[in-house]
């Protein structure tokens, strides 16, 4: 193996006040992020403009993304656009008989290089994938749907910070017990007895991140540095419709980990050929050690009954659901709502889906407002919202894939349709597929009604349940967070006992609560170093993004003892 050119004094001279800060950051639950939010902050220091980074995209499309793994037998792709055009990039298929055992030569060395190595060699890692990120933005934004300035943010710097604040609880957890210790027990007028202890992180083996096609880079950076900074090799199965923006980060990775002197097959991608569905199969590989996964329930459910030999996190399906009690600020209510349907055409595991309304109607500081006028009113807000077609682009995107419109078109028959989806035109896509949301009035009291919001409409369909009263709602908001999970709740009241009771019920449930949010912070959106996504206590996730123990399960600690 080539020397190192990344040395590790280079790279605590360049990392480690970082690292400290993002210690410092779930410490205090502060607002931190070391990564800009704004496209024109690039372009300077070595990261790529917006055009450079168009034109680094635009370079990739139709190309072969050589990784140089072991094993390889041939070339996969078939990446379509959510916008229409077809994005031509052929990635590498390889034989895991080869390339796993290749994964775990490098283990060895990866260990013992310890805790802050690993963790400055991630930093590295993250801080070349944000030089790129308008690179990275137009790949997020070409698997994802996502408009591009959702895929510049999310896809970009919230996806970053969340690896790093990974990074962060990966090496506080494993520098929480000391490298070494002396032990004397003493044992009167005999001599004590001594011994010398060391006491070493040793990662569990590889690493399974299976990616979605929603959020490639935001829900996969959380396990793959997780993994990677405890000490395991990572195995990156992307989803199929969203392979180049985790190819590109396997690549960046492999880069990284060769130039520190590290054995470059720690990180490899396992790109599948249409239909063949290996994750079932690499999943329940004897070399596999840890997954991470995003997506279907019944997947999810799979993984952690038939993987036992692996560590499972998974995040799932879920009914998010947002109790209307009252308010003092009801147009802020009705824009906050609003904005959180449309964004992203509701694709986000965080968006509201289920709205109980009291049927007698609720109190606001435009005065009492019946069931009826609320939900009319958030139906003008939403179109309001979206009425101007450019402004709706930017806010939708495209949906994602065939079974979110199908989705969509078949939750118009499932109640009174308070307002109608409508087909937008995107005049720089002609094919992209862009809808409006539907919201359907339900009657929470009908039993037929109950299938459709009893069970999560994942795209842009909203379900205004309307419940015989607040107490009503919390007892459905209870029912639902424990059979079938939730991501996110929200509240809006203006009563202390109300807030007090819905409070007791995420708690109790183990919910993400989000109250009376009228401005510019909405209930699907979190601020990674501050806000946990998902709990990891309810059926919609086991596992949080992120906390310790999101990281500490990852790695064993190994004791050696030797007398003194």
């Amino acid at each position: 193996m080539a020397a190192a050119q990344l040395t590790t004094d280079k790279l605590a001279e360049r990392h480690r006040p970082t690292l400290d800060q993002a210690l410092e950051a779930i410490r205090t639950r502060a607002y931190w992020s070391p990564h800009p939010e704004h496209p024109k902050a690039y372009g300077e220091n070595g990261s790529l403009s917006a055009a450079d980074g168009l034109a680094a995209h635009k370079a990739t499309l139709g190309s072969r993304l050589e990784l140089d793994q072991p094993g390889t037998d041939g070339w996969t792709g078939g990446e379509i656009s959510p916008y229409g055009p077809a994005l031509g990039v052929e990635y590498p298929h390889v034989d895991m008989d080869v390339l796993l055992p290749a994964m775990r030569a490098g283990l060895g060395t990866w260990r013992d290089a310890g805790p802050e190595t690993r963790a400055l060699v991630c930093l590295e890692i993250l801080a070349r994938i944000s030089a790129r990120t308008h690179e990275f933005a137009h790949a997020v934004m070409h698997t994802s749907g996502q408009a591009f300035m959702m895929a510049f943010q999310a896809g970009g710097p919230h996806a970053q910070d969340r690896g790093m604040e990974a990074v962060a609880y990966a090496y506080a957890e494993q520098t929480r017990t000391p490298q070494d210790a002396e032990w004397s027990k003493p044992q009167g007028k005999r001599d004590p007895l001594e011994l010398r202890k060391t006491f070493t992180p040793a990662g569990r083996g590889v690493a399974l991140l299976i990616g979605c096609n929603t959020f490639p880079t935001w829900n996969g950076y959380p396990g793959l540095f997780a993994s990677l900074a405890t000490g395991n090799a990572v195995l990156v199965k992307p989803h199929p419709r969203a392979v180049l923006p985790l190819a590109l980060t396997v690549r960046i990775a492999r880069d990284v980990l060769a130039e520190a002197g590290f054995d470059p097959n720690l990180v490899a991608l396992a790109a599948e050929r249409p239909g063949e569905g290996i994750a079932k199969t690499l999943a329940v590989r004897p070399e596999i050690r840890i997954i991470d996964y995003t997506g279907s329930t019944s997947f999810g459910d799979w993984l952690e009954t038939n993987a036992r030999q692996a560590q499972v996190y998974t995040e799932k399906a879920g009914v998010n659901t947002v109790v209307v009690d009252s308010t003092d600020d009801y147009k802020g209510m009705l824009s906050n709502l609003a904005f959180s349907l449309s964004l992203y055409s509701g694709q986000m595991c965080t968006t509201p889906q289920n709205l109980l309304i009291p049927r007698d109607g609720i109190t606001t500081d435009a005065g009492p407002k019946s069931y009826d006028e609320v939900v009319a009113d958030l139906a003008a807000a939403v179109d309001g919202l979206l009425g101007d077609d450019t402004r709706a682009n930017a806010l939708l995107g495209a949906l994602v894939n065939p079974d979110v419109k199908a989705r969509l078109e078949a939750a118009a028959g499932l109640g009174e349709v308070a307002l109608a989806s409508r087909e937008i035109a995107n005049p720089d896509f002609p094919d992209a597929v862009v809808r409006t949301p539907v919201l359907v009035k339900l009657d929470g009291s009908k039993p037929d009604a109950e299938a459709a919001y009893m069970s999560e409409c994942f795209g842009p369909v909203a379900f205004a349940v309307s419940v015989d009263s607040t107490t009503d709602a919390l007892d459905l908001l209870r029912r639902t967070v424990r059979e079938k999970g939730a991501m996110t709740v929200g509240a809006y009241t203006t009563s202390a006992d109300v807030e007090r009771a819905v409070e007791e019920v995420c708690l109790e449930e183990s919910a993400q609560l989000s109250l009376n949010l009228t401005g510019g912070v909405y209930v699907n959106q979190t601020a990674a170093f501050s806000d946990f996504h998902g709990s990891g206590g309810n059926p919609a996730a086991n596992a949080a993004l992120c906390d310790s123990a999101f990281v500490a399960n990852r790695f064993r600690v190994v004791e050696v003892r030797r007398p003194a």
